[in-house]
């Protein structure tokens, strides 16, 4: 396992990550642990959740991630070894209707995210939370998964950027939170907190989490030039694309698969557009050329970018994550690369 700097916060992580999300809803709590165990036997320190995990969003559930998380780092002893990273929801999560988080109030204000991060804390059963994200911004972000921009008209009552980072400044400052970071966010977001932390002296960036993956390599486009030239490195979701690209879905196979997510989450199959499977069946077919499981070279390629600080694996059961571990340490050619890129150029992030 290789081991990358958090930013400039000081942290070190893993260059694979564990997301979560589906611990206490589609992965049951013994098999989360088994998960967790072989992550952190795998050399994995990265492990990322939300305060609204478990996917999909349900108030019976909300909180639950968090909760299996804490109690297998209290049962097997590991705070100090591993890296806990967790999300404030606010307004602009586009997960749902999410009133039962903090009610039809919940901003990215003090007072919410005072609260969002003391129930975390509660949750995790633990004194500080090592990596602190905004999961959605307040603001719509228009470009996220699509091809164009459209303009939508700030809320009135938007809380600014600035108030949010003052607020979690003040979290740093009490010692629940070591660093702080943006999740699905734009160049915009990220360069104005940056520029707001230096003119106020608060806490700065050390990451952002965002999609990426071979079907969606948007990233790059600006945010990757941020990511380089202030470190505030890329922390990758779905680097499998919701399953898409560890080569079981076919442009001519049945949609819904037993056990996937295409069989449990309504309009999932609205993922499954001819270009998008297209796409996938070319990477697919390339993998497979050079000898290479698919879903191992979209992990390989998403970790080997140099904008990028760790992925996430994320898996439904232990079975899943044990066949995808060997990604860790595989090294993708550079002619490889090439025929990548040049797959890509053919279908340009049909994601």
């Amino acid at each position: 396992m290789e081991y990358r700097p958090l930013g400039r916060s000081g942290i070190t992580v893993s260059a694979i990550g564990l997301g979560v999300m589906t611990f206490g809803a589609q992965t049951a709590p013994d098999d989360a642990f088994r998960q967790l165990n072989l992550a952190l036997d795998a050399g994995v320190t990265l492990f990322d959740t939300a305060e609204n995990y478990p996917a999909p969003v349900d108030a019976a559930t909300q909180g639950r991630s968090e909760e299996i998380l804490g109690q297998w780092i209290a049962a097997r002893g590991v705070r100090d070894r591993v890296v806990v990273a967790t999300k404030v929801a606010g307004p602009g999560n586009a997960a749902g209707n999410m009133n039962h988080i903090r009610g039809t109030a919940r901003r990215l204000d003090r007072v919410n995210l005072v609260a969002a991060c003391d129930a975390s804390l509660r949750r995790l059963g633990t004194d500080r939370i090592d990596l602190y994200q905004v999961h959605w911004p307040e603001r719509p972000i228009t470009t996220l998964r699509r091809s164009r921009f459209s303009h939508i008209p700030d809320a009135p009552d938007l809380v600014p950027l600035e108030e949010t980072l003052a607020a979690l400044g003040e979290l740093v400052a009490a010692g629940k939170v070591r660093a702080i970071g943006l999740c699905n966010e734009a160049a915009w977001g990220v360069m104005h907190c940056l520029a707001a932390a230096e003119r106020q002296g608060l806490p700065r960036l050390a990451a952002i989490q965002n999609g990426y993956s071979l079907l969606d390599r948007q990233f790059e486009i600006a945010l990757a030039e941020v990511a380089l030239r202030e470190d505030v490195g890329l922390i990758g979701f779905s680097p499998l694309h919701s399953g898409l690209l560890t080569g079981k879905y076919d442009p001519g196979a049945p949609r819904k698969l037993a056990g996937s997510r295409s069989s449990l989450f309504a309009g999932f199959e609205a993922r499954f557009k001819p270009a998008v499977l297209n796409a996938a069946a070319a990477y697919a077919a390339l993998a497979r050329e050079h000898g290479i499981a698919p879903a191992h070279m979209a992990l390989a390629f998403a970790r080997s970018r140099p904008f990028t600080t760790s992925v996430l694996m994320a898996a439904s059961s232990a079975a899943q994550l044990e066949g995808n571990l060997p990604a860790i340490d595989l090294a993708l050619p550079r002619e490889l690369i090439k025929a990548i890129d040049a797959i890509h150029d053919a279908h340009p992030n049909p994601g």
